[in-house]
């Protein structure tokens, strides 16, 4: 089929907020253009774009689902599948579900210009040849003025035995510190209060200029017009002194930090290649709780990593209640083909891996609890957003403590002074504006 002089086109974001953040950038092209209108609320679409995540058997099991949703939505839709997916397994998404167009991790920044060449002559390309990654591709997510996330780096030379990212997304990557800077001073000048840095491994940036991520950090704390700094992911052997340092120090850098930690077992760390020993993870987050008591510290972990034992396992959840950390992102360990963790022999039943993934979750809880308790009665400085529900507005202190109030016009995208008086069951703060 031929598209249309005017064509309506909806955009489906799965996995990472790096994702989200390239999506964006994708769609501005299509924004730019006289020949499509984006749709903001899911209809029936002439162009469906997903763009796909590949991290766990369960990401593709949802990309496969919204696929098929799309296409009883609108049989005729052309349906563009791009991203970690598409680079991953793109003749399976070619072949066992109805997918137009198939495009990489690197092809998916092209996908205006297919679509395009699509539209005036018939013409449809797709990718199973990749290209390798070599360019990198700079972003930033949305059109809401409260928050960005502003992509810094891609890809990533780690080799976790069990992470597929080095595969979907290349080595590591990024712009230089003068580039990024000016993407920041872009977004500045758009009145945006908060950005949030993302990428796959931020702590790699400027690595192949010769720059550093905390040259990167000096500079945007430097930045007028942006209010609130966040870190995204930051791998505890990149997790410097003096980043822990200039955070403390910073009034733009927000208290909050999310640090992989995958295992509370050296045994188990060494397994799955990871670059520290838990030595190293706690004297990091004991050296942010003593510059900064409130500091937010969320951390990843992995249930159920094949050789993981039972008294690995111990280990990891006794590692975790001695530490002060905020809350946990639990995965349950999915194996990936091609990675080395994929031929390690299961050391437990499934059932088993389904109770360490439980137990730790309900370990977060905890420590969330306990961490919301640490901020009940005090001042705190909230930044709330513009989506309302039920009456209320919400947002979010520094250190990442979510308060709701009821909703009024003035609040919107500003910072507030409030003091956290209780929180609910659903873990947000009734407040008090000063």
């Amino acid at each position: 089929m031929f598209l249309a002089d005017s064509m309506k086109i909806a955009f489906y974001t799965l996995g990472c907020k790096l994702n989200f953040s390239e999506t964006s950038a994708i769609a501005r092209d299509f924004a730019m253009s006289d020949h499509y209108d984006i749709m903001k609320v899911p209809d029936k679409a002439d162009i469906y774009v997903i763009n796909s995540c590949s991290v766990t058997h369960n990401a593709e099991r949802k990309c496969r689902e919204l696929i098929r949703r799309l296409r009883r939505q609108n049989p005729v839709a052309l349906v563009a599948v791009i991203g970690c997916y598409s680079q991953i397994k793109p003749r399976e998404l070619g072949s066992a579900v109805k997918v137009d167009m198939v495009l990489g991790s690197q092809e998916k920044f092209r996908l205006f210009d297919i679509v395009e060449q699509y539209r005036n002559n018939g013409i449809l390309q797709n990718c199973e040849k990749r290209p390798e990654f070599s360019e990198f591709f700079p972003a930033w997510s949305g059109d809401d003025r409260t928050r960005k996330f502003l992509k810094i780096q891609d890809g990533c030379d780690y080799g976790c035995s069990y992470c597929i990212v080095p595969l979907a997304r290349g080595g590591s990557r990024s712009d230089t510190t003068a580039a990024t800077i000016d993407s920041v001073k872009k977004l500045a000048a758009g009145q945006v209060k908060e950005l949030v840095l993302t990428g796959v491994n931020i702590g790699d940036f400027g690595k192949q200029h010769n720059e550093t991520f905390l040259g990167l950090l000096n500079e945007i704390d430097k930045v007028k017009g942006i209010e609130r700094i966040r870190l995204s992911s930051v791998e505890p052997d990149l997790l410097y002194d003096d980043i822990i340092k200039l955070v403390a120090d910073s009034v733009k850098i927000m208290p909050h930090f999310h640090i992989p930690l995958q295992s509370g077992s050296d045994k188990v760390l060494k397994e799955m290649g990871r670059k520290y020993d838990t030595r190293l993870f706690a004297r990091n987050v004991e050296h942010i709780n003593s510059l900064m008591p409130l500091a937010c510290i969320a951390v990843d972990v992995i249930a159920g990593f094949p050789t993981e034992t039972g008294k690995d396992f111990k280990e990891t959840v006794s590692f975790i209640e001695n530490l002060p950390i905020s809350y946990m992102h639990v995965f349950t360990f999915s194996k990936r083909e091609n990675t080395p963790a994929a031929g390690l022999e299961k050391r437990f039943h499934s059932s088993e891996k389904s109770y360490r993934s439980n137990s730790l979750k309900e370990l977060s809880k905890k420590k969330l609890n306990t961490f919301y308790r640490l901020n009940k009665g005090r001042g705190a400085n909230v930044l709330f957003e513009s989506n309302t529900f039920d009456g209320f507005i919400s947002g979010f202190t520094s250190n990442y403590v979510r308060v709701k109030t009821p909703y009024s016009p003035d609040l919107q995208n500003n910072i507030c002074k409030v003091l956290l008086t209780d929180f609910s069951a659903d873990m947000q703060f009734d407040c008090k504006i000063l």
